[in-house]
């Protein structure tokens, strides 16, 4: 006999994994990663999708809520046993040890995620027990990122897509969110900043003297690429400031759209430039 559940977590997995991350139904436009945790009993690896809120630097929060169950959702339990995962974020799949938050610390990430989501605060006021949040902290390894693709001209595709649909929820918030600019905008600015800086930092110091070595003819576009990525790292920076400082509703968007035209033209100029040189040897 087939568990409809187990069925419907598998129709998401092979969606998620087959279109780098992205999934439709009730998690159209979530955030979600794929985790996988080993059985605390049986040491069997167990792959579950899970919301997850970006929390800065190298990790990411996951809320062990199970829809305000009584119980702890299993994946939960097993990482408690045995502490390192493995997430799939659409794009880069790589091994993280998770943390279960304590005390103040766990207060202050569930209120976060409370602030950018309401229904974290609904879950919990369904259940007794006290709603667990994981920090998911990944695990530095040598050599470059594991990444959801075939070739290198098409890993800096689904990257770039992946950057892509981050401004689409950056700009979805701005037309529908309210008029204070609310928590899960700047959510959505701080994976999306964080995530830029780290693609284009490891683009400046690894792939674009690789290829300059290896294709001098492209010299003129590396210039020119590298150049760019100065000039956006100073838009998202004044994005950040304008929602740090609580600027009003216009000119965080004046700031957002500048932001997104310029960095599309960008991604596209890449590809045009760079992929034929990555895929074509």
């Amino acid at each position: 006999m087939t568990n409809p559940f187990h069925d419907f977590n598998q129709r998401i997995i092979d969606e998620f994994r087959a279109h780098h991350g992205q999934v439709g139904g009730p998690f159209e436009g979530g955030r979600l990663i794929l985790l996988t945790t080993t059985g605390a009993r049986t040491g069997t690896r167990h792959t579950t999708p899970v919301g997850y809120l970006p929390d800065g630097g190298d990790r990411i929060l996951v809320i062990a809520s199970a829809g305000g169950s009584t119980r702890h959702p299993d994946w939960y339990r097993n990482l408690t046993a045995h502490p390192q995962v493995t997430v799939e974020s659409g794009v880069f799949t790589y091994d993280a040890e998770a943390v279960v938050l304590t005390g103040e610390e766990r207060d202050q990430a569930f209120a976060r995620a409370v602030e950018a989501d309401r229904g974290w605060a609904a879950y919990q006021e369904k259940t007794d027990r006290l709603i667990p949040v994981v920090a998911l902290h990944e695990i530095a390894r040598p050599g470059p990122p594991n990444i959801n693709a075939s070739t290198p001209g098409e890993a800096i595709k689904v990257i770039h897509d992946a950057f892509r649909r981050e401004l689409a929820l950056i700009r979805k918030e701005m037309a529908t969110g309210a008029s204070t600019l609310g928590a899960q905008l700047r959510v959505n600015c701080l994976s999306f900043c964080q995530g830029l800086h780290n693609h284009h930092t490891g683009e400046d110091l690894a792939m674009f003297p690789l290829l300059a070595d290896r294709h001098p003819e492209a010299a003129e576009a590396i210039d020119r690429l590298r150049a760019e990525h100065e000039h956006i790292a100073a838009l998202v920076e004044k994005m950040r400031e304008a929602l740090a400082d609580h600027q009003d509703a216009a000119s965080v968007r004046a700031e957002v759209d500048r932001l997104t035209t310029e960095l599309e033209a960008h991604l596209t100029y890449e590809e045009e430039q760079l992929i034929p040189l990555l895929d074509g040897g």
